[in-house]
């Protein structure tokens, strides 16, 4: 019954083909009905050619689309998205068929925007239909494809893991390769331990393995080598998942490069579309507060001057994007004075803040001018915060990766100043905190999250213990 399913993989994809296809002309009926309540043959003829049309499309293009690729260790969001793309390009090139025909003008646009969300509907619908079937077979114990792992450490144990935690993937791992060491973190006595990789092409034929997953270290190279000439003739698939976790730095994406595949190490993942719309959205926002704010920083300015002489506002070299220097702006909240080539950092009570002062520290109003490096480009709204020069070369040789925090732009406020890093860093272990917590933002980024920071930081975010 188990290999007959799994054999069966071309008919279900060509039923899938012809359910989706059935799916959009269902979907389109239904939206005659809504729109014109009557059927789409009784409509205008071009709705008619428009559906048949679209539906053969479909039949056609969806499989380009690799929409019929098996779903096994698959997101099903990401496959979701990719129907939406799919079905809409279809939909696009239908409509631009109706205007080369000379008939778009009688093509009803309500009834275009019914069809395409009923026919997304109607698309998802099935394939959850389908997607429940596979999953309760699948727990039955049918087809399941058995699984050999070779290389049992960090990333061989985690493929593992996500293979228990996600039974609906259909993944059972017999066995696996490894070296005694860590073949000791496998305390299943159901699953075989291969102790030589000789072994590892008669155990798969004998056994009737049908996926091998290779999680070897990179700089195995020996046994690598020895395992592409034993596995030659193997009539299995082969996945290697190499362990480019212990070579991350920033991230560790693989992308097309000169036509092969590269992968990432140090490369910030707030690029491509989602890192304009952050640059838009700062340049705008930024924009709007220089305006609203205008009246605020006229008021600053004026008790400042009448506080203590100098400038109003105060300008330092720090370091931006990729390391490049620019200067900071704040109002001036201290005594104009000279540090003799040193930075040294505000405390509690500081003789050198003047009153006016003191309280634009403890409200963070003395950062507003830097919405005039945002505007300009020098920072953002959201990043890690920009140091002295002085601490960049101090804590540079202290604290690893300290450095690519300036891999990205530097921020007005960040995740580590939500949680609490902020204010003076009299200690190693106070900067190591803000560090890491720079780092996770930087690995971890998204619109949605810089989107958190800054509400989280115009409720909470502009006072706290450690402004000073």
């Amino acid at each position: 019954m188990q290999d007959s399913i799994i054999g069966d993989s071309s008919r279900f994809k060509f039923s899938m083909r012809l359910l989706d296809v059935l799916a959009l002309g269902i979907a389109g009926e239904i939206s005659g009905l809504i729109r014109f309540n009557t059927l789409l043959l009784k409509a205008e003829p071009i709705h008619a050619v428009l559906l048949y049309f679209c539906c053969s499309l479909a039949f056609l293009l969806f499989p380009q689309f690799d929409l019929y690729l098996s779903w096994r260790g698959r997101s099903f969001l990401e496959m979701l998205l990719q129907l939406f793309l799919s079905w809409g390009l279809v939909l696009a090139i239908g409509v631009i068929f109706s205007f080369l025909i000379h008939d778009v003008g009688a093509l009803s646009r309500l009834w275009i925007f019914f069809w395409f969300f009923s026919g997304l509907l109607l698309l998802i619908f099935f394939r959850a239909i389908a997607y429940f079937i596979l999953n309760f077979l699948r727990k039955k114990g049918f087809n399941i494809k058995y699984v050999l792992i070779v290389g049992y450490g960090p990333i061989g144990r985690e493929m593992h893991r996500r293979a228990l935690q996600h039974k609906w993937y259909g993944y059972e791992v017999k066995a696996i390769q490894s070296d005694a060491a860590d073949a000791g973190a496998m305390d299943n006595p159901s699953i075989v331990k291969i102790s030589e990789i000789i072994d590892v092409p008669k155990y798969v034929v004998a056994n009737g393995i049908h996926e091998i997953w290779i999680s070897l270290p990179i700089n195995s190279s020996i046994p690598l080598s020895e395992l592409h000439y034993l596995l030659r003739n193997a009539l299995v698939d082969i996945r290697w998942i190499p362990d480019i976790l212990s070579m991350r730095i920033l991230s560790n994406r693989i992308t097309d490069f000169l036509g092969f595949p590269a992968i990432e190490l140090n490369q910030p993942i707030s690029r491509g579309l989602s890192g304009i719309i952050k640059l838009l959205f700062d340049k705008l926002f930024s924009l709007n507060a220089l305006i609203i704010l205008a009246p605020l920083f006229l008021v600053i300015a004026a008790c400042i001057k009448c506080s203590s002489s100098g400038p109003v506002f105060f300008k330092q070299p720090r370091l931006g994007l990729n390391g490049k220097k620019f200067n900071i702006y704040k109002f001036r909240s201290m005594k104009v004075h000279q540090e003799d080539g040193t930075v040294t950092q505000a405390t509690s009570n500081d003789s050198r803040v003047f009153k006016i002062g003191q309280f634009i520290r403890r409200t963070s109003l003395d950062e507003l001018p830097q919405f005039i490096n945002v505007l300009i480009g020098d920072m953002s709204l959201v990043g890690p915060r920009p140091h002295a020069l002085q601490h960049n070369d101090m804590y540079t040789e202290l604290l690893d990766l300290y450095m690519l925090r300036h891999r990205v732009t530097p921020g007005i406020t960040g995740w580590a100043q939500i949680h609490g890093h902020r204010g003076e860093t009299d200690t190693l272990d106070k900067m190591e905190k803000r560090v890491q917590f720079d780092l996770y933002y930087i690995q971890n980024w998204s619109l949605w999250m810089d989107f958190k920071i800054i509400i989280w930081t115009a409720f909470k975010g502009w006072t706290g213990k450690n402004a000073y």
